[in-house]
C-alpha cells in the first residue's frame, strides 16, 4: 500500500477516535462528576465510620475490662454474702437456743408477786363462838389481791389448786395465830378449835357469783374472799379447807351435787362423814352460820361426794402461733403453769397428724422445770410432710412422756 495512503487513513482514525471520545465524554461528563462527588462522600463516610469504629472499639475494650473487673467483685461479694448468710443463720440458731434457754430458765425461777402500789386493804371481821364474840384486823397488799383476781379460772377439774396456793400463806397465818390464841385462852379441844374455824367462815356473808362477778361460775381464791367479804360454798369451803390445811389438819374438799363443803380427818369427830382411803372425813358446811362439825343439810344426805385431796399440783396450758416458710413451719409455743407446784421435766412436744393414732415428723423440747405463775415461750422447728392431708398437733408433755395439755389445727392439704 502507499505509505501516503497509509497516513492518511491514520490520520483519519486518530482524528475520527478524537472526536467520537471528545463526544461521549461531553456526553457522560455530568454523570462522572456525579459519581465522583458520590465517591468523594462515601470516602468521607468511611472516614468517618472508621473513626467511630475505633472509639467504639475503644470503648467495648473499656467495658470489657470494667466487665470483668465487676464480675470478680460480684463474686467476690457473692462469697462473702454466703459465709455472712451462714454466720447469719448459725448466730441466729445460737441466739435462739439461748432464747430458749432463757425461757427454760426464768419459768424455774420462783415468781414472788411484786407490789405495784404501796396500798394496802384494811378488813375488820367480827364472829361469835360459843357465847362470846371475836374480833380480827387483817392489812392485806392490794397489789397481792390484784394478783390473784388476775389468774386465770379456766381450770375446774381441781379446785384444791386454790387451796393451796402459796403466795397468800402469810395471811393465812395471821389468821391461824388468832385461832391458837383464842384456843389456848379458851382451852378448847380439837374438835372445838374446828367448830371456831368454820363459825369464822360462816359469818361471811353468802353472795352469788352471778352477782357479784361477771361469770356464772368464779371460784375464789381464799385472799380473794377475805377481801371481798364473802363467797359463794365454793368459795367458803376452799378458804375453810386453807385454814385448817395450814393448820395441819388432814383436810379434803367435797364435791356434792350443786354444793362443796370441806371434811375433815379428826380424831374424836363426830356425825357425818365420807371415807377416803380408809380414812373417815367428817363434813363441815361453811355457807350459814350454826353449822358443826357432822352435821349435814338434809338435801345432801345420801349424796355421793367427789372428794379433792389438798395436794399442790401443777396446772399446765399451752397456746401457739406457726408461720411457714416452704416445706418448715416454725411453732412458737407459750406454756404457762396455773397449778401451786412447780411442773418439773415438761416438754414442748409437735407433730402432724397421719391418722389412726400416728404421726409424722414429730419434734420436742428439751426437758425444763416451769415454776407457779411463771410462763415460757419457746420455738420448735417441724419438716412438713409432702402432699399429705394433715394437721398440728401441739401439746405439754409430762415427766412420764403423756401428753397432759393438746390442741390442734384445723385439717389441711401440705
Amino acid at each position: 500500500m502507499d505509505s501516503k495512503i497509509l497516513v492518511l487513513l491514520v490520520v483519519a482514525v486518530f482524528v475520527g477516535g478524537s472526536f467520537g471520545f471528545g463526544g461521549a465524554y461531553m456526553f457522560y461528563s455530568p454523570q462522572i462528576n456525579e459519581l465522583t462527588t458520590d465517591l468523594d462522600d462515601l470516602e468521607s463516610q468511611h472516614q468517618t465510620l472508621t473513626e467511630q469504629y475505633i472509639t467504639l472499639s475503644g470503648q467495648h475494650s473499656n467495658l470489657l475490662r470494667q466487665y470483668d473487673t465487676l464480675s470478680q467483685e460480684y463474686e467476690t461479694l457473692s462469697q462473702e454474702y454466703e459465709n455472712l448468710l451462714t454466720q447469719y443463720n448459725e448466730i441466729k440458731s445460737s441466739y435462739e437456743v439461748l432464747i430458749n434457754r432463757y425461757e427454760v430458765l426464768t419459768g424455774s425461777i420462783p415468781l414472788s408477786p411484786q407490789p405495784t402500789s404501796a396500798e394496802t386493804i384494811e378488813r375488820e371481821y367480827e364472829w361469835r363462838y360459843e357465847s362470846s364474840t371475836w374480833k380480827l384486823s387483817l392489812s392485806i397488799p392490794e397489789s397481792l389481791y390484784e394478783y390473784y383476781k388476775t389468774l386465770d379460772r379456766s381450770f375446774d377439774e381441781d379446785f384444791s389448786v386454790y387451796v393451796t396456793h402459796p403466795y397468800d400463806d402469810e395471811y393465812i397465818d395471821m389468821i391461824i395465830e388468832k385461832f391458837n390464841s383464842i384456843a389456848i385462852n379458851k382451852e378448847l379441844t380439837e374438835v372445838e378449835k374446828v367448830n371456831l374455824v368454820i363459825a369464822f367462815v360462816q359469818s361471811l356473808p353468802y353472795t352469788s357469783d352471778e352477782v357479784t362477778t361477771p361469770f356464772d361460775e368464779y371460784p375464789r381464791y381464799p385472799l380473794e374472799t377475805l377481801v371481798d367479804g364473802g363467797g359463794d360454798c365454793e368459795d367458803t369451803a376452799i378458804l375453810t379447807a386453807a385454814l385448817l390445811d395450814a393448820m395441819n389438819y388432814d383436810t379434803v374438799l367435797l364435791g356434792l351435787p350443786g354444793h362443796m363443803a370441806v371434811g375433815v380427818h379428826i380424831e374424836n369427830g363426830y356425825g357425818s362423814y365420807y371415807s377416803y382411803n380408809d380414812r373417815e372425813y367428817f363434813y363441815l358446811e361453811t355457807t350459814s352460820e350454826g353449822w358443826q362439825i357432822g352435821e349435814l343439810p338434809d338435801e345432801y344426805q345420801g349424796e355421793s361426794a367427789h372428794i379433792y385431796h389438798l395436794i399442790p399440783v401443777p396446772i399446765l396450758t399451752h397456746n401457739w402461733t406457726a408461720t411457714q416458710t416452704g416445706f418448715k413451719i416454725t411453732l412458737e409455743v407459750t406454756v404457762k403453769n396455773l397449778g401451786s407446784a412447780m411442773a418439773t421435766g415438761i416438754k414442748v412436744y409437735a407433730a402432724f397428724d397421719a391418722g389412726e393414732d400416728y404421726v409424722w415428723n414429730p419434734e420436742e423440747s428439751e426437758a425444763f422445770d416451769l415454776n407457779i405463775g411463771r410462763d415460757v415461750t419457746l420455738k420448735l422447728v417441724l419438716n412438713v410432710p409432702e402432699n399429705e392431708y394433715t394437721r398440728l398437733i401441739v401439746g405439754i408433755l409430762d415427766a412420764e412422756g403423756y401428753l397432759v395439755d393438746v390442741s390442734y389445727s384445723e385439717w389441711f392439704h401440705t
